[in-house]
């Protein structure tokens, strides 16, 4: 294992006790809840980096949430903005690269200088992953939570996700306790794509709420139709609406819960996952046993 993983493991994993949340499963998924790593574990480490991931893993994380984008030359990559300006030391539309020019790219330097704290010289010149590297790396044994952003601006993502899956077999992970991967898109086309190619891919439809979120029945059994669930803004999220999601057979994955007190809430609101940047906090407020 990577000194550097292990060194930042140490540092920030408190988790204790074991056990876990018992959930009947809703829409297909498991039950009990899920903790995604929001790209990644990026609190202690550069965003949508091999590491990250790593980190995550670690942590505690049943799933790793992976954002992606496309170059010029069709490569599928691990990056949350359009641009590359917030993350690497590039400027400009990330599809406007070739993987070739996007490799050049430093991706850690910019998590230094924002998380001094966190600051690791291991995290200078780390290079943007592409989706194969990833799975690649991890294999079966690790499970993936991917979205499609901007699908619209990049004709065919949707195919090349889908072939890159099965290539490494990653639909369904090891030892069949959860389904390897879910996809998920702020795009009810992308989904509804992704639910032709493969239908027994589980599917979640983002929301983001500008005011109090509502949920009616007629859109609940709209989003049913392909999707297994709803990931909405926390922020705008209340009891009421994850019990309409319930009663519609839809699961309800919120991001992005960091604080302990929002964890708590989230858990009385009685969702079935959570996005954090902190997957440590969650699994010790879960009570999880950690695992090395």
């Amino acid at each position: 294992m990577n000194k550097m993983i292990v060194m930042i493991v140490f540092m920030v994993l408190a988790l204790s006790g074991c056990g876990n949340t018992d959930k009947a499963p809703v829409s297909g998924l498991p039950g009990g809840f899920m903790i995604i790593g929001h790209r990644g574990a990026s609190a202690y480490a550069p965003e949508h980096t091999i590491a990250s991931y790593e980190l995550a893993h670690l942590l505690g994380a049943d799933y790793l949430e992976i954002d992606l984008q496309m170059t010029k030359d069709g490569h599928l990559i691990a990056m949350h903005d359009k641009t590359v300006d917030r993350t690497t030391s590039g400027t400009g539309p990330a599809g406007s690269f070739t993987l070739e020019e996007i490799k050049r790219l430093d991706v850690g330097s910019f998590f230094n200088r924002l998380h001094p704290e966190n600051a690791r010289p291991e995290f200078e010149n780390v290079r943007v992953p592409t989706l194969e590297e990833i799975f690649k790396h991890f294999g079966t044994s690790a499970n993936y939570y991917i979205e499609t952003k901007s699908p619209d601006e990049y004709p065919g993502m949707e195919d090349k996700l889908i072939e890159l899956a099965r290539k490494y077999s990653v639909i369904r992970n090891e030892d069949g306790k959860y389904p390897g991967l879910i996809l998920q898109s702020f795009s009810s086309k992308s989904l509804k794509r992704i639910h032709e190619l493969d239908p027994e891919i589980p599917l979640i439809q983002l929301k983001k709420y500008k005011e109090q979120a509502s949920l009616s029945e007629k859109e609940a059994r709209m989003i049913g139709r392909y999707a297994a669930g709803i990931g909405p803004n926390f922020e705008m999220i209340s009891e009421d609406y994850v019990k309409k999601a319930h009663e519609a057979g839809l699961a309800v994955h919120p991001y992005t819960i960091d604080s302990e007190q929002e964890m708590k809430k989230a858990l009385e609101f009685g969702v079935d996952g959570a996005f954090t940047n902190y997957p440590n906090r969650l699994a010790v407020l879960l009570g999880r046993k950690s695992e090395e």
